[in-house]
């Protein structure tokens, strides 16, 4: 099965400090020594939420708040990687996005490249740059009944808009919280929730995807990261849908 660990963020993430090479280096083996088990499929970090923004769609209506973000409802209902010139045309396919879905909570904010961390200069020839459209969870996802076919017609013909137009490099859908396992590091101390979760107010820092036979082998996974990167909180739910394009 495949698990998401999608960790939170801390006031070091939010001020845009960059990581210690000591941080990169254990990150790096770590992660490194996950993808060639096999066991890691996918990592990426998130850039502060002063470089995002949030939309919110209510009533046929959109309203943009430019980041920095307040930790609102943290739950996670799915997400998508787009690659666009810049924040505004981010937002205007999460705008359309919405629009398949009706109400609905979306955070957009760029994917940390390579660059951005100092770990690699940024190649001249790139115009655009990666995003993260996230969705939050409400009432109809955590409920985990399924869209209605119209209205996953409409999604699918908008995801499939977005590939042939080289914007959508992955979509993720994730089940409700009541199916997930919530971990807290802290003091030294593992604390482990099962789901249904109530709302978390601390902002996604970044995820990874894992291919294990439960969500146990990653929960017991995260605890090197937290070894590394001291307490945190890390969400972990089972993914309904994974495509990368």
């Amino acid at each position: 099965m495949r698990i998401i660990a999608m960790h939170k963020t801390n006031a070091a993430n939010e001020a845009g400090q960059p990581p210690s090479p000591e941080l990169m280096a254990g990150m790096g083996q770590l992660v490194g020594s996950l993808f060639q088990s096999g066991m890691l499929v996918a990592t990426e970090g998130l850039c502060p939420s002063a470089q995002g923004a949030r939309l919110v769609f209510a009533g046929g209506k959109r309203t943009v708040t430019a980041g920095p973000l307040k930790g609102e409802n943290e739950l996670t209902a799915g997400f998508g990687i787009l690659r666009a010139r810049n924040l505004l045309e981010a937002i205007e396919w999460a705008t359309r996005y919405a629009g398949t879905l009706g109400d609905c909570v979306i955070d957009v904010r760029p994917v940390s490249e390579p660059w951005d961390c100092g770990a690699a200069p940024k190649p001249d020839a790139i115009a655009t740059r990666r995003f993260m459209a996230l969705r939050k969870a409400d009432a109809r996802t955590e409920s985990g009944e399924p869209p209605s076919p119209e209205t996953m017609a409409r999604m699918d013909a908008l995801l499939q808009e977005m590939k042939k137009a080289g914007v959508l490099v992955a979509s993720v859908g994730l089940a409700p919280s009541a199916q997930g396992t919530r971990v807290r590091f802290a003091n030294g101390r593992r604390t482990v929730t099962d789901g249904p979760f109530t709302e978390s107010k601390e902002l996604i820092a970044g995820y990874a995807v894992f291919e294990v036979p439960s969500a146990k082998e990653a929960i017991e996974v995260s605890a090197d990261f937290a070894r590394l990167i001291g307490d945190v909180e890390i969400d972990f739910l089972p993914i309904v849908k994974m495509e990368n394009h």
